[in-house]
């Protein structure tokens, strides 16, 4: 069985975490090592569902913070074990999100009476179908062990605040014709041809870039596959174009998907996935005190992030955490040191100030 020390400090820990495999629906290894040393801190009521652990202080303070971050990795890719030049960590999972999940944890072993209650969550599945997503499964199961005043995702950001996410909606646009030989095309209706017309529209839309909150979403409206085709002697009944519209937080996933069916109308449309956004919710006591205690510019998340479910629970969210997440899933993926020391302090500054 693998073996944490959360005395260790934050580099250590994350290099530890790394090298414990836990690619997702692997995760068993790592959230029993971290579990045996949570179970040690008598400050702490700790619950585990699956591979899922909810840690809580409860000491009675008038605010209650979440912080949060997945145990899974994508895939190896000959990037194990971690790799330190003294600048950086190299390796599978530093930056998405092991390096997260190492600050926190240092704050959960190091502050049994901050001046917030605190709830520290790590969970399973995060890379994989949504079916299957930790933090999904204990929103259904365990939704009071969500409930916060604010939350942050320690996921990737640089060691800045990105508040929010956007929303995430594919669909597949569907051009129909007619079957015919190729060598009597005229006797059919070439449904390739016909779906110019979607990528045309595509081509041509202008995307919104919505100010919420002062922060500026910039949205995206983008075929992201296309397929047709019978046989090469065979005019195409049918080609799909499969389009993925990435929406500002202030529009619902029914208000998107009636936008995506107003700019493809006359064409059958199928949703293949989707997925609320989260609204920022910068004005709030909280994320305001939070901005000035970590001395951050706050930006907004492009992309979409766990945060949204926060959000759906009425819980205003945002991600802060080590490293670029342009490097996540990467074989040359890695976290900066001074990042993993950034949100280790900043964090820990702003739960043990005076109020």
């Amino acid at each position: 069985m693998a073996v944490l020390d959360l005395c260790e400090d934050v580099v250590a820990l994350t290099e530890a975490l790394c090298n414990i495999q836990s690619v997702s629906h692997h995760e068993a290894e790592i959230c029993d090592a971290i579990e045996a040393e949570l179970r040690k801190l008598e400050h702490l009521d700790l619950v585990r569902i699956g591979n899922n652990l909810v840690a809580r202080t409860n000491l009675g303070r008038a605010e209650r913070v979440v912080l949060a971050g997945h145990l899974d990795t994508v895939p190896l890719n000959d990037n194990l074990p971690v790799r330190n030049d003294g600048t950086n960590l190299h390796g599978l999972g530093t930056c998405d999100m092991k390096g997260g999940v190492a600050c926190l944890l240092k704050l959960a072993h190091d502050l049994p009476a901050p001046n917030r209650d605190l709830t520290f969550i790590v969970y399973e599945a995060e890379e994989v179908a949504d079916e299957f997503n930790g933090l999904g499964m204990l929103a259904r199961e365990r939704p009071d062990l969500l409930e916060a005043d604010f939350a942050i995702l320690l996921e990737p950001s640089n060691a800045g605040i990105e508040a929010g996410c956007q929303g995430t909606l594919r669909v597949e646009v569907k051009a129909k014709g007619e079957r015919a030989h190729s060598a009597r095309g005229w006797r059919g209706d070439n449904a390739i041809h016909k779906a110019g017309d979607i990528l045309n529209r595509l081509a041509s839309y202008e995307a919104r870039s919505p100010v919420i909150s002062g922060l500026e979403y910039r949205e995206g409206l983008n075929a992201v596959v296309i397929a047709g085709g019978v046989a090469t002697n065979v005019i195409p009944d049918e080609c799909v174009v499969t389009v993925n519209y990435r929406f500002a937080p202030d529009r619902s996933e029914v208000e998107a998907l009636d936008h995506v069916s107003e700019v493809f109308a006359g064409f059958d449309i199928e949703v293949t996935d989707s997925a609320p956004g989260a609204l920022p919710g910068m004005d709030l006591p909280a994320a305001q005190e939070f901005v000035k205690a970590t001395g951050s510019v706050p930006a907004p998340k492009f992309g979409w992030t766990d945060v949204a479910r926060f959000s759906a629970m009425g819980v205003p969210a945002v991600n802060f955490g080590p490293g670029d997440p342009n490097f996540a899933h990467k074989q040359d993926e890695f976290v900066p040191i001074a990042d993993l020391h950034r949100c280790e302090m900043a964090l820990r500054g702003w739960l043990v100030s005076e109020r």
